[in-house]
Formats: C-alpha cells, structure tokens, sequence
C-alpha cells in the first residue's frame, strides 16, 4: 500500500494554502478573453486546470469557495466527505470514494460560489483526489471562508464550521 509520505514525494506534492497538498498538472495552454467570461472573472482564464489534492487522515480542507465549478476525483486512499454549504445556507454531506457504498460516488461536483471543506473519513490513512476547476483556476477566484460569515449564514453547523475555518 502506498502512503501519504510516498505520494507527496512521487507526485511532489506542496502545502496547499487551504489544507492538505497539492501540485497543479495540467493548465490548458488556450484561454477565455475576459470579454467571453461571466462578470465575476476580472481578467482572462485558461479554459480548464487540474491539480493533485491530497488530505492525510487528520488533515482538512478548510471552508473556502470558487468563482468556478469544481470537480473532484477520486483516486486513492479513503474516502472523503466535502462539507458544503449554499449560498441559501443549506448544508450538504457529499462523499467522494471509490466503493460506491455509504453515498460515495468517484467524482463530486461542487458549484460555484457555495463553501466548501474537506476532511479524511478514515483519521489513519489519506485521501488522494484530482480536482478539475473551469473555467481554470486562479487564486483571485479563491476564497478563505471568514467564520462569523459562514455561522450566520448556518448557524446549525457551528462546531464543524469552527472546527473547519
């Protein structure tokens, strides 16, 4: 079995600023003008990027959001549950796995504009996950969920939000 410590070397991997680690392997070399992009977008963008992501078991990903969708992939390890909350305040358990059961499916969705979190199902192992953003990411698209916000908006989920913030 491989491990964490194993990917992270093989796939040099870097600290994420969210949580977890991560390398970008793939940013198409055509772009979107500004022009063709929704008002949110201030400059143009590649049409699609990918990255590596991986959490270890204790590890999160801590509440941010995107301009973009997002969608993850499984590839290895444990599952993973995405914390999501909408810009209603809904809150919403999504499961990315490999099984199929308990909900898992192999690639989650995650729309634009809603927080999200991310944390390992099994504290003992990792999960390694893809994660595709278009149009492509950039970090003026990202951003670092403020608390106080997040629990006005679901106050229900209080201790994961502080607990993931």
């Amino acid at each position: 079995m491989t491990t964490a410590a194993q990917w992270i070397r093989s796939l040099k991997l870097l600290p994420h600023p969210e949580g977890g680690f991560y390398r970008e392997v793939y940013r198409s070399e055509e772009t979107l003008p500004r022009k063709a992009l929704p008002s949110r977008y201030s400059k143009p963008r590649s049409i699609s990027t990918s990255i590596f992501y991986l959490l270890r078991g204790r590890d999160c990903s801590r509440f941010h959001r995107l301009a973009s969708d997002e969608l993850w992939h499984f590839h290895a390890g444990s599952a993973l549950t995405l914390h999501v909350i909408t810009p209603q305040g809904r809150y919403q358990a999504r499961h990315l796995g490999g099984t199929g059961r308990g909900g898992q499916s192999p690639q989650v969705i995650i729309p634009r504009h809603h927080w999200f979190a991310a944390t390992v199902d099994t504290p003992r192992r990792y999960t390694l996950a893809g994660c595709t953003v278009a149009p492509g990411f950039d970090f003026a698209d990202f951003e670092m969920a403020d608390p106080a916000t997040l629990l006005r908006l679901c106050p229900e989920k209080a201790a994961l939000i502080r607990r993931l913030t």
